[in-house]
């Protein structure tokens, strides 16, 4: 019998494609399993190819069934996305932009990105969702983003990457610190202290400039605690467990008992930088991107 593949078909696939379990993905479809098992196969009829290995012990997917799983995801993505546009512009808006960011955006970048599209475009909707750099990296390539705040180098090609802001560093320290603005003379004072940093996977390109601002005074630091919050890292150094650094407008909007020194005179900078994807079709993107680059 000839199946034809219908929107209920790549549903239940990427149910059992994620889970590896019928069963599971039965309830959490609402469906019977041996109901769920028929539609699979009915999926695979039509395709005319397997999408799974099925045994006593495991589920698994085959190399079609791969390539299935990240194409229904897709599309089922841009489908949700399509519908959401298709409400905003019934409802007399120019449709909805999407925005990934790292905590330190909020500082000055995105709250002055969000006042200009509030001036310049205001039936245009926005969403926030604070992720990190890799997070949001996958989130562009997936179209569940369309505008991403990160520290990044380099990007995946059809991906457009483009510096934003350039901030300073600092140092972060306990308020009774010994050492102030007044006697700082440099990195190399903090030889022997332990430093409190953000997570190499939360942010690698930040990660390797602060390990490179210690190198270049001559020592590999010690780093005692990683987070990806900078109140954490706020708490750990106000309670003397070590020392931190990081870019300049972090330290704003937080109260706690520690004291920055901005490090003016290295050559590192924390360089803030926006992406998005080439080929995205989102209608609105490209006011949002024009405003950037030209503010």
């Amino acid at each position: 019998m000839n199946y034809q593949i219908e929107l209920r078909h790549l549903h239940y696939f990427l149910a059992v494609a994620e889970s590896l379990h019928f069963r599971k993905a039965a309830e959490r479809l609402f469906i019977s399993q041996p109901g769920l098992s028929t539609q699979i196969k009915q999926l695979e009829q039509a395709l005319h190819t397997q999408l799974f290995v099925r045994d006593k012990r495991k589920v698994v997917l085959t190399p079609a069934g791969e390539y299935l799983k990240a194409e229904v995801e897709y599309l089922l993505n841009h489908l949700e996305l399509t519908k959401k546009q298709v409400q905003h512009i019934g409802n007399g808006e120019l449709g909805e932009l999407r925005i990934g960011f790292l905590g330190s955006a909020m500082q000055q970048v995105i709250p002055d990105l969000l006042l200009l599209l509030k001036k310049r475009f205001p039936k245009i909707n926005t969403t926030l969702d604070e992720l990190s750099n890799t997070a949001q990296l996958n989130a562009i390539l997936k179209d569940k983003l369309d505008l991403g705040f990160v520290r990044l180098s380099r990007v995946p090609k059809g991906v457009a990457l483009a510096p934003v802001f350039e901030d300073t560093f600092s140092l972060v320290l306990p308020k009774n610190h010994s050492v102030t603005v007044e006697n700082f003379k440099g990195m190399q004072q903090f030889k022997e202290e332990e430093f409190i940093l953000f997570s190499a996977a939360y942010s690698p390109l930040y990660y390797d400039t602060v390990m490179s601002i210690c190198e270049d005074a001559g020592y590999v630091p010690r780093v005692s605690h990683k987070s990806v919050h900078a109140q954490t890292i706020f708490k750990l150094v106000e309670n003397g467990l070590g020392i931190a650094i990081i870019p300049t407008q972090l330290q704003n909007g937080f109260d706690m008992a520690v004291k920055f020194i901005e490090l003016r005179k290295i050559k590192q900078r924390a360089v803030l930088s926006v992406i998005w994807k080439l080929d995205n079709r989102n209608p609105v993107l490209k006011q949002g991107v024009d405003l950037l680059l030209r503010n």
